[in-house]
This record gives C-alpha cells, sequence and structure tokens, in this order.
C-alpha cells in the first residue's frame, strides 16, 4: 500500500508545470544556495544556449530521478512482477496437478482402486481440476475389474452430478463391472435404461459383454433373449461375441446349440469365422477328449481357408498328450519347425504335461532340459509338472530339487505350484511336510482352492486321521463363505467418495 500510494504521488506531482529544472535533495539539504542558480543562469544564458542538452530517449528536463518519468517505467514494472508471480504460481499448481495425475493413472494401470479413488478425491478437492470423461471411464472399468460395482455406479452418478453428460460407451462400462460381479439382473436394468436414451443406445459392445456374463453364468436363456433384441435393433453380433457362445456352449455341453451358432457364423457375411474360432472348437472337443471330432473340425476349418497358429498347434498337442498319442504330439510338434513356427513355453509345457501324467520322468526331463537349451523360459506351470511329473514317478528328491530351482529362478509361488508340492507331499505320504507347506501357503497370503481342500483331506483319509479331514471340510464351508461374501460387501466408507 505505501509503495503504490507514493507512485500515485509522484505520478501526479509530474503533471504540474515545472519552471526550473531543480533537484528536490539540493534544495532539501541546501536552501541558502538554492536561489543562486537562477542568478548565474541570467548572466550565461548565451553559453547555455549552445551548451543545450540533448536528452536521450526516455529522459525529460525538469524531472528528477524520484519523478514521474522513472516512476513510470516502475508502473510498468510492478504488475509484471505480479504477473510472474501468478504465472509462477500457476506452473507451480499445474505441476502438482500433472504429478498427482500421472499418481492416479500410476494407481489405475497397477489396479489398485483404493489409491486411485483416494488420489482421485484428492484431485476433485482442487479448483483448477475439472475430471474428464475419459478419468471416469477409466476409473469405472477399474471398479468393475476388481469387482466393485456399487463405488462404479457412485463414480457414474457423480460424474452426472457434475453436469458432464454421459455416453453410451460410460453405461457400457457401468454394466460391464456389474456383469464382472455377476450381477446379471442390475446389468439388464441399465440396459432397459439406455433404450430410453436416445444418444445413449446400446450397441454390439454393450450386448456382447452382457451375453458372456450370461455365459459364464450359464444363463443360456437369457442369451437367446438378448440375440432376439439385437436382431430387432439391426445390430449383427460380431465374431469376438460369437466365439464366446461358442466355448460356452462347447464348455455346457449344448453341441446342438454350439453348431447353430457355428454355421450361422459360416453363412453370414459380416461375421465369418477365424482363426479364434477355430481354436475355441478344437479346444471344446481337445478338453473332451474326443479326438475325432477335433481332428474333423480342424480339417474343416482349413477347407475354409482359416489358417492355423501356434495356439492351434499347441491344443492339439496337448489334446494328443492327455490321451497319451505321443506320435501324433511329435508330428505337429515336426509340422510346426516345417512351416517355421515357433516352440514357445506354452508347446514345452504340454508336452512336459503328457510325460508328467503318466509318469515318465526320463521323457519329462529330457523334454525339460531340451526347452532350457534353446533359451525358453519355464513358468509356474513348466515346475508344476515337474513336481506331479516326479511324484507320480515316486522320485521324491527330485522334487526337492525342482522346488528348489523354482526358488532359484523366481518363479512366482501360486495357488497351482503350491498343490503341486502338496500333490508331491502326499503321493509320498509325508503328512507333516504336507502341513508345513499348507502353513507357508497361508503365511504368504496364497488362498487355498478347493484342489488344496481335497488333496490333504484324501491324504488325512487315506491315514485314518478323519478328525483332520473333518477340520479342513469345516475349514473350507468357512473360506468358500467368506469368499462369496468378499464379492457382494464394499468395504469402502462413503468418505473415500
Amino acid at each position: 500500500m505505501t509503495t503504490s500510494s507514493s507512485f500515485s504521488l509522484s505520478f501526479s506531482s509530474s503533471l504540474l508545470p515545472q519552471p526550473k529544472p531543480i533537484k528536490p535533495k539540493a534544495h532539501s539539504l541546501h536552501p541558502s544556495r538554492a536561489r543562486c542558480p537562477p542568478i548565474s543562469c541570467a548572466f550565461t544564458a548565451p553559453s547555455e544556449t549552445k551548451k543545450k542538452r540533448h536528452w536521450k530517449q526516455g529522459e525529460y528536463p525538469g524531472f528528477s530521478e524520484s519523478s514521474g518519468p522513472s516512476r513510470s517505467v516502475d508502473k510498468k514494472k510492478t504488475p509484471i512482477k505480479n504477473i510472474k508471480k501468478k504465472i509462477d504460481k500457476k506452473k507451480e499448481a499445474k505441476a502438482w496437478a500433472n504429478t498427482v495425475t500421472e499418481a492416479l493413472s500410476d494407481c489405475i494401470d497397477k489396479k489398485q482402486w483404493l489409491q486411485a479413488l483416494e488420489v482421485f478425491e484428492m484431485l476433485k478437492e482442487q479448483p483448477f481440476y475439472q475430471p474428464k470423461e475419459g478419468t471416469y471411464m477409466r476409473l469405472i472399468v477399474l471398479m468393475g475389474k476388481n469387482r466393485q460395482p456399487e463405488l462404479a455406479r457412485k463414480l457414474f452418478d457423480g460424474m452426472i452430478d457434475e453436469g458432464l453428460e454421459p455416453t453410451a460407451e460410460l453405461y457400457t462400462a457401468l454394466l460391464g463391472a456389474y456383469c464382472r460381479s455377476n450381477d446379471i439382473d442390475e446389468a439388464m436394468l441399465i440396459l432397459e435404461q439406455m433404450k430410453t436414451l436416445p444418444l445413449c443406445q446400446p450397441d454390439v459392445f454393450t450386448f456382447s459383454i452382457l451375453i458372456k456374463a450370461c455365459i459364464d453364468a450359464t444363463r443360456f436363456d437369457l442369451v437367446e433373449s438378448l440375440y432376439e433384441q439385437m436382431a430387432e435393433r439391426e445390430i449383427s453380433p460380431n465374431t469376438v461375441t460369437q466365439n464366446t457362445v461358442l466355448s460356452g456352449y462347447g464348455k455346457a455341453g449344448r453341441f446342438d446349440q454350439m453348431e447353430k451358432v457355428l454355421l450361422g457364423m459360416l453363412e453370414s457375411t459380416t461375421c465369418r469365422p477365424d482363426v479364434w474360432t477355430m481354436n475355441t472348437i478344437i479346444s471344446v472337443f481337445g478338453n473332451m477328449g474326443d479326438i475325432e471330432m477335433m481332428e474333423r473340425w480342424y480339417e474343416k476349418f482349413r477347407n475354409f481357408g482359416i489358417e492355423p497358429e501356434t495356439r492351434t498347434f499347441n491344443i492339439l498337442i496337448g489334446a494328443y498328450g492327455k490321451k497319451r498319442m505321443y506320435d501324433k504330439m511329435s508330428t505337429v510338434m515336426e509340422y510346426m519347425r516345417k512351416l517355421s513356427f515357433p516352440w514357445t513355453t506354452s508347446t514345452y509345457n504340454n508336452v512336459i504335461e503328457a510325460f508328467s501324467d503318466a509318469g515318465d520322468a526320463k521323457n519329462m526331463e529330457y523334454t525339460f532340459d531340451q526347452m532350457r537349451s534353446e533359451g525358453m523360459k519355464a513358468d509356474t506351470k513348466t515346475f508344476c509338472c515337474l513336481i506331479r511329473g516326479f511324484a507320480n514317478a515316486g522320485i521324491f528328491h527330485k522334487v526337492i530339487s525342482s522346488v528348489q530351482l523354482a526358488g532359484k529362478l523366481e518363479i512366482p509361488e501360486n495357488t497351482s505350484f503350491f498343490n503341486a508340492v502338496i500333490y508331491a507331499c502326499a503321493k509320498a505320504d509325508d503328512l507333516m511336510e504336507m502341513e508345513r507347506v499348507f502353513k507357508r501357503m497361508k503365511d504368504k497370503e496364497c488362498k487355498p482352492d478347493s484342489t488344496t481342500y481335497t488333496l490333504m483331506m484324501e491324504a488325512y483319509r487315506k491315514e485314518g486321521m478323519t478328525d483332520k479331514a473333518y477340520d479342513l471340510e469345516l475349514e473350507k464351508q468357512i473360506l468358500d463363505g467368506s469368499n462369496s461374501k468378499e464379492d457382494e460387501q464394499i468395504e469402502v466408507s462413503d468418505e473415500s467418495m
């Protein structure tokens, strides 16, 4: 306030007429000499005209350093400083926003849904942050993937409250969140709501997500109803949708309906079968052990002009291996080499698994050595097969060495891995070691599944330890109950939203 007042006074004084260029400092310090300059100016007038000063640009006669012109320069400098401060503050705020926005994106990428919500709420409290449709889309999808449909609904409603218009894509994301939690009834309600909104009409992706959820829940009656609704709206199912339906019908043993869908694809001009269709069909029959049907459909797809891929051959190898048809398995592998298809980790795993199930430790170990010599990286399934294979062959010291090698190679120890070790312990009748493995499994926060409990209960019953088998049965029931509730409960307070 002091600077601005002195500035205004100086500026106003510069507008007043000033007859003489008298310096204020000389006048204030030496009042007796202040009258001398006018007298001397009268005597030396001619010389003054000769020594006339040529003022430089920006300089004005009769003004002191503290008068108007220099103050007018200050007038320009002061706003510049203020603007610079404002710019700096904006830059700092923008930098902070960018950092937090990056943190939000990082949480979403890492599927850390709770942290993502906390960061999002922190950003929303800032006046300069306006969340966009894309941010809400990513968060809603994240909630769906983590089975938090109610939080997805809160985000959706909050977005509308903030004035953002919903789109068909956002409604589809919300619908997908409920589908992932198997809440098909709520998803169907969202579909009906979309039908009433002219700008949010359901499309092929909306119906595809619902159809997949119905297939997974074996709600085949709803699948037919959704197909009819698509036909009424002149929406043609895409190949991805049809492949999902084919797989669902095949796994459920509904081969008549599967064949009906497949024939429809063959007759369609917009939804032709592809290599994924081939893989789906031969996988269904291969997993059933129906080699004849698998081979028949493989030839049919080849006649349709569909070329196989590496996964196709891996499916064939796995199917032949389970039936111990080693000659055909070898033929497919040689054919892959001939067509320059690489042998992948899955290729080797299928071969190792075939020998593992048969307890053929020699060929299993030879395949594993060949896999490593070719620089192929082993994964968790590789070691699960090795551990089970050595256990089936009764070579338990190699079970131990396989577990040690897995640790050395930092192979992830998931539920399947622990199940394989428990299987080996049960085979060796080493129940104490089995219990230690089970404890380590829990200590590493790796949840046991139905296979875990079945293996251990059978081992206890075999030794007549019915009380321990009963305790495990109760534990399994409690775990199954908690898992079902965990999918429905929302353990986040309203403050986090």
